[in-house]
């Protein structure tokens, strides 16, 4: 256990920020499943990638995932989806 306020408040920032970081991943891999299920219809795909990706930079952004891994994964989803 904590000793000190300060190290109690941050086990419970810690804690709030996992929870939203944990959201934020898992929004990601329900969106990535997103554009793999629409890949059959174009039309789907585009608008499913361009969600993916905005997720993924706004992620990147918020430090929730590494800048490199998002640009990879955008870069997959390129390839995937304009083949």
């Amino acid at each position: 256990m904590a000793n000190t306020k300060s190290a109690q408040k941050n086990i419970r920032k810690s804690a709030k920020r996992t929870e939203a970081n944990r959201q934020i991943r898992s929004r990601l891999k329900t969106l990535a499943k997103g554009v793999d299920s629409a890949s059959e219809d174009p039309e789907k795909a585009k608008a499913a990638s361009i969600e993916f990706v905005s997720a993924l930079d706004k992620a990147a952004k918020s430090g929730v995932i590494h800048t490199n891994a998002a640009r990879r994964r955008k870069s997959l989803v390129a390839k995937y989806i304009f083949q």
